[in-house]
């Protein structure tokens, strides 16, 4: 046994050096939590869909609004005749025929080339439609916003979440070169028959179980640097660092409280959404009331036409035929289709206002939450920050009191035990809440908002 594991600690040594060793030929880059946000809000590929669908719509509302102007189009045809047509008179032409003969009428080839417009003049459907097709990009501009809001949300839990890997790291290599020293000063008391074999084993035991949780951190390190890269839309193999410490973010904890009474769901992308739709479904019970209304257009005709029995264009006879006219439309009865499509769009406007009452509902219950997982991250900060203070000092008690001889080594590890638990609480504590404030921002939605309350996506985000 005591073979074994002084044969894993020579073996582990030297790659705990290596790992902190550094790199000198591939230095990566530091990136700030601004940095990590702008990156991805231009890299991002949910941002990007989003942003091609505002476009979309845009050309979908060109498309709507092209319905005003006039339609303007060609024809041209060109018919061979097979078998003429035959005409029957019933009476005697010129005396050369019988009565009741028919003729052949028309000739082999024709043919017209014509140029038509229209445009409506009255159509409430139609301009209620070009509401509508507002409305679409409208709803668009939002969803790409809440594409936004939801990314900088992810960054920012991805970024906090490096940090706390990178801190739980430090944590647990503070752990092992606290045991590594330990087994050291033991293993030269041992040598000078000062310490029993049973505490050098112990010693040796408790490196030995050090060595696991500083690689289980180190790679959780990476791993929430792949996350974040995924997140910001850049190559899993460019290699980035995180700047900063979760302790720079407790510094702001206190300043960071919000009174829940004071908050708003006014800039909430997905309340803001369900107002744009129940605009939409507004306009859509007008649009099928307006199917009631008559309709004016506008047509205009102009075509030329030639029947000729040969391939002789120069010598067609060509004969122009044109005309101006009003079509009005009036509905009079269609079995009760209109009336049901009104109903049908009223319904789907009573759904949208329950689903409406229902996503404020959970929203203001979010809101509570975090504020309470705040709170909650506050206090257990403060504890763990007053528990890792007096663990750190207990720990130096009993180091000096071993190596006098007033303490045993099992009080050096419950020491270390609890000052690394200790350690951890305060990471947690931090990270809790920022992440927990971080949700709160993206159901506030505030990001993205100018001061008239207007979306503004190509701003810069800049972290407060």
């Amino acid at each position: 046994m005591k073979r074994s594991i002084l044969l894993l600690i020579t073996l582990l040594l030297p790659f705990l050096a290596a790992a902190q060793a550094v790199d000198t030929t591939s230095v990566p880059a530091v990136l700030t939590l601004e940095d990590a946000l702008r990156i991805a809000l231009s890299e991002n590929a949910s941002v990007k869909v989003a942003d091609m669908e505002i476009e979309r719509t845009g050309y979908a509302r060109k498309g709507t609004y092209a319905s005003l102007f006039p339609q303007i189009s060609g024809s041209g045809s060109y018919q061979r005749t097979i078998k003429k047509q035959v005409m029957y008179m019933d009476f005697d032409i010129g005396g050369g025929g019988s009565t009741g003969s028919g003729f052949e009428v028309g000739r082999w080839n024709t043919w017209s080339a014509g140029l038509s417009a229209s445009m409506p003049l009255v159509n409430a459907q139609l301009w209620q439609n070009l509401r509508v097709s507002d409305e679409d990009v409208e709803l668009a501009v939002e969803k790409a916003r809440s594409s936004r809001l939801e990314t900088v949300n992810q960054v920012k839990q991805s970024f906090f979440a490096c940090l706390l890997a990178k801190k739980a790291f430090e944590v647990y290599r503070s752990a092992y070169e606290n045991a590594l020293a330990n087994c050291e000063q033991i293993q030269r008391r041992y040598n000078a028959q000062k310490a029993s074999e049973l505490d050098l084993t112990r010693a040796k035991t408790t490196l030995a179980n050090a060595i696991p949780n500083v690689y289980d951190s180190e790679s959780a390190v990476i791993l929430a640097l792949w996350q974040l890269k995924a997140v910001m839309g850049v190559n899993l193999d460019t290699e980035i660092d995180v700047a900063g410490d979760l302790d720079d973010y407790a510094e702001h904890m206190l300043y960071d409280m919000y009174a829940s009474e004071g908050l708003s769901l006014e800039n909430n992308s997905t309340m803001r959404q369900l107002a744009i739709q129940a605009e939409q479904l507004a306009d859509a019970v007008k649009i099928q009331k307006y199917a009631f209304l008559p309709t004016l257009s506008l047509s205009f005709n102009y075509s030329l036409n030639a029947m000729a029995n040969d391939y002789k264009f120069s010598e067609y006879k060509w004969s122009p035929y044109s005309f101006v006219g009003l079509s009005l439309s009036v509905p009079i009865f269609s079995g009760g289709q209109r009336l049901n499509a009104v109903r049908q769009a009223k319904v789907q406007a009573q759904e949208l206002d329950v689903q409406r009452t229902n996503t404020e509902r959970q929203l203001k219950i979010a809101i509570r939450q975090y504020l309470n997982q705040m709170e909650t991250a506050m206090k257990s900060y403060s504890s763990a920050r007053t528990a890792s203070e007096t663990a750190q000092k207990a720990y130096d008690i009993a180091a000096k009191s071993y190596d006098v001889g007033r303490s045993t080594l099992t009080d050096l590890n419950d020491a270390q035990y609890a000052l690394t638990q200790s350690q951890l609480g305060v990471c947690q504590a931090v990270y809790s809440f920022v992440v927990a404030k971080a949700g709160l921002e993206n159901t506030l939605g505030a990001d993205f908002i100018d001061a008239d309350g207007n979306v503004q996506l190509n701003n810069t985000y800049t972290h407060e």
